[in-house]
Order: C-alpha cells, then sequence, then structure tokens
C-alpha cells in the first residue's frame, strides 16, 4: 500500500480499478485547512492525463507494471508478435497498444514490452534507432550552415525531416522519443 503522502514522480498505483503513474505531484500547505496533495497522473492503459487532488492520508495498492524487453519479431495485419528472449514464446500485440513512434522499429530490434497483471498495455521502443535512408532529394555541397531541413523516408518507411546534406543510402540516428534525426550514424 503507498499513501498520498509517500508519493513520488513515476510511481504507479491502482485507483477505481485503474492503473495509474504519478506525472507531477505538490504537497500543499494552505494556512488555514488541512494539507492536501495536488497530483497529475495519468492512466497507463489509456494514456489520459488528469489533475486531482489527495488526502494525504488515503492508502492505495501499489501496482507493479511489468516491463521486459523482447524482440519484434513480424507483423501479420493488425497484429505485432514479439519474442521472449528467455523462453522463446511469440507474444501477439495489438496495433492498438503500439505508440505513434513504433513506426521507427524494424524486425529484431528488441523493445520493451508493458504489462499489468499479463494484459500488455503498451510497446516502448528504443530511444534511438539507426536507419537507413531510402529516399530523399539529393543533397547539394556547402548546405550545412542552414536549420533547413528535407523530407526524407527511411527503411522501415516512416517518413522524418532531415538536414539538407543528407542522402538516399546514408544510415542516420533517429531519437524515438521526439522523432526527430539526431545525426549520422
Amino acid at each position: 500500500m503507498v499513501t498520498a503522502g509517500d508519493f513520488r514522480n513515476g510511481m504507479t498505483f491502482e485507483e477505481e480499478g485503474n492503473v495509474m503513474q504519478i506525472v507531477e505531484f505538490q504537497h500543499v500547505k494552505p494556512g488555514k485547512g488541512a494539507a492536501f496533495v495536488r497530483a497529475k497522473v495519468k492512466n497507463v492503459i489509456t494514456g489520459s492525463v488528469i489533475e486531482k487532488t489527495y488526502n494525504p492520508t488515503a492508502k492505495f495498492p501499489t501496482a507493479y507494471v511489468e516491463r521486459k524487453d523482447m524482440e519484434y519479431s513480424y507483423n501479420d495485419g493488425d497484429l505485432y508478435y514479439f519474442m521472449d528472449p528467455e523462453s522463446y514464446e511469440l507474444i501477439p500485440v495489438n496495433s492498438k497498444e503500439l505508440s505513434d513512434n513504433f513506426k521507427f522499429v524494424k524486425e529484431n530490434m528488441i523493445c520493451k514490452v508493458l504489462s499489468y497483471k499479463g494484459q500488455v498495455f503498451g510497446v516502448e521502443p528504443p530511444y534511438f534507432v539507426d536507419l537507413e535512408v531510402t529516399e530523399t532529394e539529393p543533397g547539394i555541397k556547402g548546405d550545412t550552415a542552414t536549420n533547413a531541413t528535407k523530407p526524407a523516408t527511411v527503411e522501415t518507411g516512416a517518413e522524418i525531416r532531415v538536414p539538407l546534406f543528407i542522402n538516399t543510402g546514408d544510415k542516420i540516428r533517429i531519437d524515438t522519443r521526439t522523432c526527430e534525426y539526431m545525426e549520422r550514424a
């Protein structure tokens, strides 16, 4: 059990049948009246974020979210299959559970599969991926001083903005959290 007075960023707990994660919290002690905890909490299953106030003595059961490294194998329609490296078991994940940044993941990459009580609710791709540019306009020598960008398609089919000096065939590093070009790989 966790009390609202012990909240910390990133902590997960159960509330009214939902798994909540603390995004931000603040202990408030007004001049008049009782102290309380103001917190931004995120429902880890649906992704919605709300702001709530709690009595510091309120107790909630701790929710243990399992984050397991698994290898992305292949997809078949709306199902994406991830292999457990210990048991070699394939686990199907529905495309609704995947985030937008999954478009940068190619086969055999290790991802973190998030589950609660055996139910998968999300997949976190690696923070940085190295992919080859398959299509972009040709680069022009000397175009490095400005912050101008152009569209490029990488080997997974995702589109990203890259600097003008990047050419087809170049390997680039992408930050999957921001979906932005980082550097040449």
